[in-house]
């Protein structure tokens, strides 16, 4: 029986990436129905609410959905939808994966996942301006917010994801030497859940120094997990390492739903012009597959995106090709005979 889960093309290079995905998943055979929702700038435009109702509504029905790249204004409107449907989900456990496709970079075989707390930290949002002297703006202050149940469910879902994917070691990254109470507070529980896995190699690091150590040698590490904006930029840093965020996929996962996302931006600059690469979103809709158990039809797909890249004959431009969006999705289908 068929399993529905809801799409949200996004904003940008969106609904371009988000099309090659579906024809591919429909040529893979994938056993899935689709449901089309609006989000971002583009239901601002057409029904004047960036997070509409309806679509939080067919998230409730089928709890799977694939998202596209959606457009957050800096500084001001309205906040980051993607943070909006983690929160009202509580999608706590975001799975970001580094492996290596495009072969030729700084570094090959890289094999890395990093997970990252999604409901807490300084995302969580509490933040106000303090006036002093007759300025009502003269100072802003953030809450950085470290639960202990928090730090615990994602400290567990790092060593459950380990064991369940054949992985060696968990790397906690914070700043428990500075931040005392809180990064400590996430320390001192990922310790106490680390006991609980003896069979799994387990250590903590200071966050910057978690950065310069991915640069210098990745191989040392397996599995990452730490707070949530530690999580945003390193799991960026880790694209890097396997050509860019055009390679990244992402999932979110909580205890009844699950989005996965592009990591990427909607880049309104190519939007239109047929060159963006799916890549990133193809591999998340692959983690989709296999969160709904269809493991055969994800590595179909993935044995297929690896081939076309490995061959050369149809890149986009971001990886030194010329081949359009078009003539990529076409390739992958291809390969899936």
């Amino acid at each position: 029986m068929s399993k529905t889960i809801t799409v949200v093309p996004g904003d940008g290079i969106g609904p371009e990436v988000t099309a090659a995905v579906l024809t591919i998943l429909r040529s893979a055979g994938a056993d899935l129905e689709y449901e089309e929702q609006l989000a971002g700038i583009t239901a601002l435009e057409r029904v004047n609410d960036p997070l509409p109702e309806v679509t939080l509504d067919s998230i409730r029905r089928n709890k799977v959905v694939l998202k596209g790249p959606l457009t957050t204004p800096s500084g001001t409107g309205f906040r980051s939808i993607n943070v909006a449907v983690r929160k009202e989900f509580d999608l706590y456990a975001n799975v970001r994966p580094a492996r290596t496709i495009l072969k030729g970079g700084r570094y090959e075989d890289i094999d890395l996942v990093l997970i990252r707390e999604n409901t807490e930290g300084l995302y969580v949002g509490v933040e106000h301006y303090i006036g002093m002297h007759g300025d009502p703006r003269a100072a802003a202050e953030s809450v950085m917010i470290i639960t202990r149940f928090g730090a615990e469910r994602i400290s567990r879902y790092a060593f459950e994801y380990a064991r369940e994917h054949g992985r060696k070691k968990v790397t906690l990254a914070h700043k428990a030497n500075i931040l005392k109470y809180t990064q400590g507070l996430f320390l001192e529980v990922a310790h106490e859940v680390a006991r609980d896995y003896p069979d799994i190699e387990w250590e903590d690091r200071i966050i910057d120094a978690t950065a310069m150590h991915l640069v210098m040698n990745p191989y040392q590490f397996d599995v990452l997990v730490m707070e949530n904006m530690f999580g945003d930029i390193l799991s960026d840093q880790m694209a890097g390492l396997v050509g860019g965020l055009g390679f990244a996929p992402a999932g979110n996962i909580g205890k009844e739903h699950a989005m996965f996302e592009a990591v990427h931006g909607s880049a309104p600059d190519i939007a239109g012009k047929g060159i963006a690469n799916p890549t990133g979103l193809l591999l998340s809709a692959c983690m989709m597959l296999e969160h709904l158990g269809d493991h055969e039809t994800g590595g179909r797909i993935r044995s297929a995106l690896t081939s076309v890249v490995d061959s050369g004959d149809a890149r986009t431009v971001d990886m030194g090709g010329t081949a359009t969006t078009n003539e990529f999705t076409d390739a992958v289908v291809r390969a899936l005979v």
